[in-house]
């Protein structure tokens, strides 16, 4: 199987294992929304630091490697559910950053970032969905994570490095700081905006949205490779704008889709500005999801107008465009 099959089977596996960590025995607990809260921060937020370690360590299988150890090591430390949250968000940021960075660092294309990104909502829904059988069948969880974490090691050659020549450096292009961030924004704005594309009404599988965002985003890396970052941008986010503003039904599924393109053309774009320090720009954009869930685990919850979300979105496509404006430069 090749690095990145592997990495993105990984993703799935590794998104599963904390949902059903969560959902089948944290969730259970008095203070489960604590849990929830730090266990993200750990996952997102921390992934800043975590991506500052990668670059400078430049071992990035064997950092995601350790990321599904600690997974593994969340179970058994379930009796004490605080440790247990903390210790299993820290290893699924490890494995992102590691896994993230070897896929960016191993490619000059968008394409397999799309890839790699895609399956986690889909190992998220059927962590979620399987809670209840895999809390009867535990023991099944961190094997899982021992067998994945091994696979990861196994595809490292040599000793894991890929660019002892490209030290780390967080040095930004001129008016680079700025895109980044616009980039962090869209980010930011596009976890904010996940609950405006619900169907309403319209009955559907709950796994046909979780395939739509997951779909989206490896087309987003696809369409971006052939078409240019730009023209994708414009394209998704124009189109996702448009069909907000119809009734919600099936049409919803489809800006979700479009929406969701969008994502490894921010990380991509972050990797370019930051061609020495790719985990770091990875963590980066990561941290920025964490931001944009923060009403939530306030409590707070967007009810808009349909206009109102289409506005959002073209401020998204706004602050995108603001962030790629090196791409148009050179392009």
């Amino acid at each position: 199987m090749g690095k990145l099959a592997t990495v993105s089977v990984a993703h799935f596996c590794v998104d599963l294992c904390c949902a059903a960590l969560f959902f089948g025995w944290l969730g259970r607990e008095a203070s489960w929304w604590l849990y929830m809260v730090l266990y993200n921060a750990c996952a997102f937020a921390l992934q800043l630091p975590l991506g500052l370690l990668a670059d400078a360590a430049d071992r990035n299988m064997a950092l995601a490697a350790l990321g599904c150890a600690l997974v593994a090591a969340g179970f058994l430390l379930i009796p004490s559910p605080l440790s247990a949250a903390l210790i299993t968000g820290l290893g699924n940021g490890m494995f992102h950053v590691g896994a993230g960075r070897e896929v960016l660092e191993g490619s000059d294309r968008a394409t397999p970032l799309g890839v790699f990104v895609s399956p986690g909502a889909v190992g998220l829904y059927v962590g979620t969905a399987c809670a209840p059988w895999f809390s009867l069948h535990g023991w099944t969880l961190p094997l899982l994570m021992a067998i994945v974490g091994a696979g990861l090691l196994l595809t490292v050659k040599g000793n894991g490095s890929i660019h002892k020549d490209m030290p780390l450096s967080l040095a930004l292009p001129k008016g680079g700081g700025v895109s980044l961030l616009c980039l962090f924004a869209v980010v930011a704005l596009r976890s904010l905006l996940g609950g405006a594309f619900g169907p309403g009404a319209t009955q559907v599988p709950d796994i046909v949205p979780v395939l739509c965002l997951a779909l989206g985003k490896a087309a987003g890396g696809f369409l971006g490779d052939w078409l240019g970052l730009r023209q994708t941008a414009i394209l998704s986010l124009l189109c996702a704008a448009a069909l907000l503003l119809l009734p919600r039904g099936y049409v919803t599924l489809v800006a979700l889709f479009l929406f969701n393109m969008t994502m490894p053309l921010t990380l991509f774009e972050a990797a370019r500005l930051l061609p020495k320090a790719k985990g770091t720009a990875f963590g980066l954009l990561t941290c920025a999801l964490f931001v944009g869930m923060v009403p939530r685990f306030l409590g707070l919850s967007l009810d808009l107008p349909a206009l109102w979300w289409a506005a959002l979105v073209l401020l998204s496509l706004g602050l995108l465009l603001m962030g790629l404006k090196r791409e148009a430069a050179h392009g």
